[in-house]
């Protein structure tokens, strides 16, 4: 049975990276290169080539210090649901736009269906942020 144009393609390219590896060994054989064959690992979570300092003393964490899960209700901040921002684009004719917040910079998605007044590119609004399908969008747009 003959091996087809691509079979017989893969196997000297295997060939030739097999024979290149074994130049490489070659080179840094003659070179006197050694590689290092173990790494380790320091207290920050870093590899490193030096093995830990066992004279060093760690510091120890109090097993009440840890936390686990997600902070409670009353430990996060409530942030104002109404915003301020500026009409970046709108598109009438396709009813969607994009509305820019004057707090933070962030770019919020907003549809014609979510629009309490008309509004044109550059208008100061106010909106709520709300989730859609891809990321948060702008929700009861009004004029500011």
């Amino acid at each position: 049975m003959a091996d087809s144009f691509g079979k017989k393609d893969r196997e000297k390219q295997k060939r030739k990276r097999k024979e290149e590896k074994a130049a490489r060994k070659e080179r840094r054989k003659a070179e006197g290169i050694k590689g290092n064959d173990i790494m380790y690992v320091d207290e920050f979570g870093n590899f490193t080539t030096t093995p830990p300092d066992l004279t060093k003393k760690k510091s120890s964490v109090k097993l009440e210090d840890i936390e686990i899960s997600v902070p409670k209700a009353e430990d996060i901040e409530e942030e104002d649901p109404i915003r301020n921002g500026t009409v970046k684009f709108f598109n009438t004719e396709k009813g969607y736009g994009f509305i820019i917040d004057d707090l933070t910079g962030d770019s919020y998605f907003a549809h014609i269906n979510n629009l309490r007044d008309e509004i044109t590119q550059n208008d100061k609004v106010q909106f709520e942020v709300g989730s859609g399908p891809k990321g948060p969008i702008a929700l009861e747009v009004r004029l500011k």
